[in-house]
């Protein structure tokens, strides 16, 4: 019996005792679902429910009076051991070994659909992470959003949303200019602007746009008046960089379905007709020569203009063209996985979204990153050697590989500044926790490698009363959570909630394999705990490489 299950059972008791009269309850009043949770002390049962506390009062009752008509219908189901009443009116659920083994046949019987839940059927969003300025290689801060962003697409649509995962490329303004100044002055021999970019890369993208020019019979852009030849740098460094990116990310497991350019807004028109829109609504207004929109009416410290005195466009105005663009593109809901740097800007779009009559934190959602560091020998990793200044996701990929990088960039809340051990990282050991929990998938799959060789299968059928033993019911116990956890992270948007749940899953399979044999002893026959528990071992296999899968981490047969 699963959680969920068992959910359902509880609110079907309470709709009987209604029926019968028993409980003076507006079935209205019954929670959807009724909350389970794994209590925290074992040894009050295997689930727990406060619904006696919720709702005693509306049948004027107290609440241990409610919650001994409620376990008086619960303990007569086959699929209960025993349910206890303690505190002020919690009620503790033991289940029988039976039920609760049936959920290993669960798991495997549904294989990678396990987990996956309708908790966002029917929803279209918007997933827009990294959108990194295509002036340099993808940096740390770059990297932990590539990871996090598709774990998170990943874990929403296991929820059965639809995810559009979007990149942003910043191609419109003033540091792309920069950017063609810094290429042509490094073809030339000379240093960056002091506006500029430095770095390797320059020097390598400056090399390959000549070099491309020569193989299709052009001019070496150097040879160009000045502006021909800034402008030449422009279009093919640009496209160079926008291909690094893209392969960098791709090769990072970070797939994208959209990759939208800032500058079609401004060539389409999209800027004027979403100024037009909001100037329909009341919204906009015109003063010292410029259009503002009205953010103050939404709680903004100040108006925001959209199109400057001198008839140019401000960012501003990008922002808001871009995001009618993905409602009308049929987003329901617009989520922006921003930096640090950008905490400035969640009022103004806020206000943005209201002001297009949407509802802030529903239509428009802004995901805040802290900052990344890079720690070698207990030193910080200050820039790397391509980039210059700045440490990038290759620097990381190059140190400790793409399944350790995933890991540790998703595993720790992303509002939280990240310190990342190279050297823990590097290492094959339980502290390393990328490693503990792939090490339990190998584990599980070495041992039913085993089982088959000392002849244990699982076609020999499936006893689940024969998982009797308290290492049996910890480890069906935490597989049982892994739907909520997939829910709630996806949910909450915070992904870091897989990896936690596959350390602690982890921890329970290794305590388990300790305790609990699945092949038998050399002068044992094989026996039906045997095979319950080669059922037990291969749904922990299941549930560890689905929760990888959705962080974007293989899970490896052998270590």
């Amino acid at each position: 019996m699963t959680p969920e299950e068992l959910a359902v059972l509880i609110r079907s008791a309470l709709e009987s005792a209604v029926n019968a009269g028993t409980l003076a309850l507006d079935p209205a009043d019954i929670p959807d679902p009724v909350k389970v949770e794994r209590p925290r002390n074992r040894d009050h049962g295997d689930w727990a429910t406060n619904i006696a506390m919720q709702l005693a009062k509306k049948v004027g009752m107290k609440p241990r009076d409610f919650a001994t008509v409620l376990a008086d219908l619960l303990g007569a189901h086959e699929g209960i051991d025993a349910v206890e009443i303690a505190g002020p009116g919690f009620i503790n659920i033991r289940l029988a070994a039976a039920s609760a083994g049936e959920l290993a046949r669960t798991i495997v019987d549904s294989g990678a659909t396990y987990g996956t839940n309708p908790s966002m059927a029917g929803t279209h969003i918007n997933l827009e992470y990294v959108s990194a300025n295509p002036t340099g290689p993808v940096h740390l801060g770059g990297a932990r959003w590539a990871a996090v962003g598709d774990s998170l697409a990943r874990l929403m649509r296991a929820c059965g949303a639809e995810v559009t995962r979007e990149y942003y490329f910043n191609d419109h303004g003033s540091q792309i200019d920069r950017f063609a100044r810094s290429l042509y002055a490094r073809a030339l021999g000379q240093e960056a602007p002091e506006d500029g970019y430095g770095g390797q890369y320059i020097a390598d993208i400056a090399d390959r746009v000549r070099t491309d020019a020569a193989a299709a019979g052009e001019p070496d852009p150097i040879t160009l008046p000045e502006d021909e030849a800034i402008e030449a740098f422009r279009a093919r460094g640009v496209e160079l960089m926008f291909g690094e990116i893209k392969e960098r990310l791709s090769s990072f497991r970070s797939e994208f379905d959209v990759f939208f350019h800032e500058d079609s807004l401004h060539e389409s028109g999209a800027v004027e007709r979403a100024i037009a829109t909001l100037r329909e609504r009341g919204e906009v207004f015109d003063e010292d020569g410029a259009i503002w929109l009205r953010t103050t009416t939404y709680g903004d410290d100040k108006d925001r203009v959209l199109i400057k005195s001198d008839g140019q466009a401000a960012y501003f105005a990008g922002d808001v063209a871009y995001y009618l663009d993905k409602r009308q593109r049929g987003a329901d809901s617009a989520i922006y996985l921003l930096g640090a740097d950008h905490h400035g800007y969640i009022g103004r779009m806020m206000a943005m979204c209201e002001a297009f009559g949407d509802t802030p934190q529903v239509n428009m959602q802004i995901l805040i990153g802290q900052m990344v560091n890079l720690v070698k020998d207990g030193e910080p990793v200050r820039m790397s050697k391509r980039a210059g200044t700045i440490v990038t996701l290759d620097d990381l990929v190059d140190a400790v590989g793409v399944d350790a990088a995933r890991y540790a960039l998703v595993r720790v809340s992303m509002d939280s500044n990240l310190d990342i051990d190279l050297d823990l990282l590097s290492s094959r050991t339980n502290d390393n926790p990328v490693y503990y929990v792939q090490y339990a998938h190998a584990r599980t799959c070495n041992v039913a490698r085993n089982a088959g060789e000392h002849g244990v299968h699982r076609e020999a059928g499936f006893n689940p009363a024969a998982l009797d033993a308290p290492a049996d019911a910890d480890l069906l116990g935490k597989l049982a959570q892994f739907p909520a956890q997939v829910a709630q992270a996806a949910g909450l948007r915070e992904p870091h909630r897989v990896a936690r749940y596959l350390e602690s899953l982890a921890g329970a399979y290794h305590a388990w394999y300790g305790q609990c044999r699945v092949t038998p002893r050399a002068d044992e026959a094989v026996n039906e705990a045997h095979v319950a528990r080669l059922w037990l071992n291969d749904a922990t296999t299941q549930v560890l490489r689905t929760g990888l899968d959705l962080l974007g981490v293989s899970a490896p047969e052998r270590m």
